[in-house]
Order: structure tokens, then sequence, then C-alpha cells
């Protein structure tokens, strides 16, 4: 009887602690997605220079500007044709992520799990402040993970009492 109280217990832990976990993703998401905003300010901002260097010399073409650059057998000329070809391809990366997180929760999920950027998830992790959304979207997915957290932890408990059953029979 004291085992089954228990397993009750603890099975309502799992649900409560999982809904709330689950209800603090979406502003983890927002955190996430405002990290990559600013990096890509800070990149255009870097590169409104370059810019304007190409609009006076290579008819508006960053291209033409970084070809010119890397065709130069001076390294320091050419080593600066290289990293603004960097920071073209870091602005791409992050304005095809950043739009990408625009959508709703669950579309910025099915974004964000498979394309994450494990540098950005530990400086927002670093940073994270704990918070828990309460529209519409923030309450499934808090609902999701929770019983999902829930099930798998319902479906281990009983896979353990099976198992030791099965050893003391």
């Amino acid at each position: 009887m004291a085992m089954t109280f228990l397993g009750g217990i603890a099975d309502r832990i799992v649900l409560l602690g999982g809904t709330l976990a689950g209800g603090c993703v979406p502003g983890f998401v927002a955190q996430y997605r405002q990290r990559v905003g600013g990096r890509l300010d800070q990149v255009l901002a870097d590169m409104a220079p370059f810019r304007e260097i190409a609009n006076r010399y290579h008819n508006g073409s960053l291209d033409e500007l970084i070809k010119y650059h890397l065709a130069s057998k001076d390294p320091t000329f050419f080593a600066e044709g290289a990293a603004l070809q960097a920071m073209v391809q870091s602005e791409q990366s992050l304005r095809h992520t950043y739009e990408s997180l625009q959508g709703g929760i669950w579309q910025q999920l099915a974004y964000l799990i498979p394309n994450h950027d494990p540098e950005i998830v530990r400086a927002a992790w670093g940073d994270y402040i704990p918070s828990i959304t309460l529209d519409f979207q923030g309450l499934s997915v808090a609902l999701v993970i929770g019983v999902s957290l829930w099930v798998l932890f319902l479906g281990l408990e009983w896979a353990v009492v099976k198992a030791g059953r099965a050893v003391v029979r």
C-alpha cells in the first residue's frame, strides 16, 4: 500500500515538474531568438562600412568587393576578403535562422531542434531566466511536454514493476 502511495505521489510530481519545465521552453526559445537577432544586428553594423565601399567602387556588389580582396597578392588584403566573406555567410545564416524563428512556438521548435547553434544555446542558457508563457501556445507546449514525460515515467514504472515481479517468481 505504501509503495502504491509513493508511486502515485511520484507520478504526480513528474507530471507537475514536467509541465512546469515544459512551460519554460517558449521563454527559452524567445531568449534564443533575441540572441540571434542581436548577432544579426551586430554583423550588419560591422558590414556597413564594407557596403559603403562596395556602393562607391563596385556598383553596390559585396561579391565584387570580396572577389577584389581575394584576388590580391597582399596577404593582409586577402585575409580581409576572407573575413568579409565569412561575415556575409554569417549574415545569411543568422537572417535565415531569425526568419525561421518568427512563426508560432511549434514552428520555432520544429526548426530549432534540428538546426540549433550550440554556441548560441550555451550563451542563452547561461543568461536564461525561467519564465512561463501563459498564452495558448505556451500552455500547449507545457502540457505536451508534461504529459509526455508523465507517460514515459508511467511506462518505466510499469516495466520496473513487471521486471521485479518476474525476479520474485
